[in-house]
């Protein structure tokens, strides 16, 4: 049997939903292995703007699997819940506000202290080294 190439596309993209924000765009899209199952692609490209004007995008894929999706969404609910429940939905950053000033303390609590080791305890490795 010969498909034609709209059939190919159609297969290649079942169902598509585009999240613009700034400089940065996500693509959501379900797709079809060869078995003619589903799957996700997330795709979140960035616009890079040169000093001449010129702009170029990268690019960065994430596959997921039907196996994977109770897991995933579970933990996406549970990071989102957790940034909200402590830090709201109002953004706070030098990028989305420009009269932000950050807060700076010399005293850390128990809970950074605990989040990285001593620098002491890195070691520095080269490439070669590996």
């Amino acid at each position: 049997m010969i498909m034609r190439e709209n059939d190919m596309l159609e297969k290649e993209e079942i169902f598509s939903k585009v999240l613009r924000a700034g400089r940065r765009t996500y693509f959501f899209d379900v797709r079809a292995t060869k078995a003619d199952d589903y799957y996700i692609t997330i795709t979140e490209s960035k616009k890079f703007t040169e000093v001449d004007g010129s702009f170029h995008f990268k690019k960065h894929k994430i596959y997921l699997y039907k196996e994977d999706f109770t897991a995933f969404a579970e933990i996406l609910e549970e990071m989102t819940s957790y940034v909200l429940n402590h830090k709201g939905e109002e953004v706070i950053s030098e990028r989305h506000q420009k009269d932000f000033k950050k807060e700076y303390t010399t005293e850390k609590s128990e809970e950074e202290k605990r989040e990285l080791p001593p620098t002491s305890s890195f070691t520095d490795i080269e490439f070669d080294d590996i």
